[in-house]
C-alpha cells in the first residue's frame, strides 16, 4: 500500500470548509486537477458519482463514511488496474476559528506496489496547492 498525507491549518471556520466539501459541484473551483466531478443522491455514505481528473477517463468514486462538520472518505477503484484510489479528509479546531485541514491518500490492492509510487507521487504534488485553494475560497465564502 501507498500512502501520503499532508496538512495544513488556517483561520477558516471548519463549517465553511465542510461547505465546499459537502457541495461536490464546488470541487473543480479549489481542485485544479478536476474537470468535473457529478454525485448521485445526497452527499452521506454510500453515495456515488463519477469524476474526471483533467486528462483522464471517467471514474466511478463512492463515498464511505461522511461526518458534518469533521470529514469525510471516500474511494475510486481504477478499473483493470488492480488499485484502489481512497481519500480521507479531516477538518480539526485548533484554536478560535483555526482549523486544521488534513488529507491523506492511500493506494490500495495487488497491484499498489507496482503503480502506487508513481501514480502516487504524481497526485501528491497537487495536494498541498489544492488543499491552500480549498482554504482560500473557504475563507472568501465567510467575508
Amino acid at each position: 500500500m501507498w500512502e501520503y498525507k499532508h496538512t495544513i491549518e488556517g483561520k477558516v471556520s471548519r463549517s465553511a470548509v465542510w461547505s465546499l466539501y459537502s457541495d461536490v459541484v464546488t470541487w473543480p473551483h479549489w481542485d485544479d486537477g478536476i474537470e468535473s466531478i457529478e454525485l448521485e443522491g445526497e452527499f452521506r455514505a454510500g453515495a456515488s458519482g463519477t469524476i474526471k481528473p483533467k486528462g483522464q477517463d471517467r471514474l466511478p468514486f463512492r463515498l464511505k463514511e461522511v461526518s458534518p462538520d469533521s470529514g469525510f472518505s471516500d474511494e475510486t477503484e481504477i478499473p483493470g488496474s488492480g488499485i484502489t484510489i481512497g481519500f480521507t479528509h479531516t477538518l480539526e479546531s485548533v484554536g478560535e476559528g483555526v482549523t486544521r485541514i488534513t488529507h491523506r491518500v492511500t493506494i490500495a490492492g495487488p497491484a499498489s506496489d507496482l503503480l502506487g509510487p508513481a501514480i502516487g507521487q504524481e497526485m501528491a504534488e497537487g495536494i498541498p496547492d489544492t488543499m491552500y485553494s480549498l482554504m482560500r475560497v473557504a475563507q472568501l465564502r465567510e467575508v
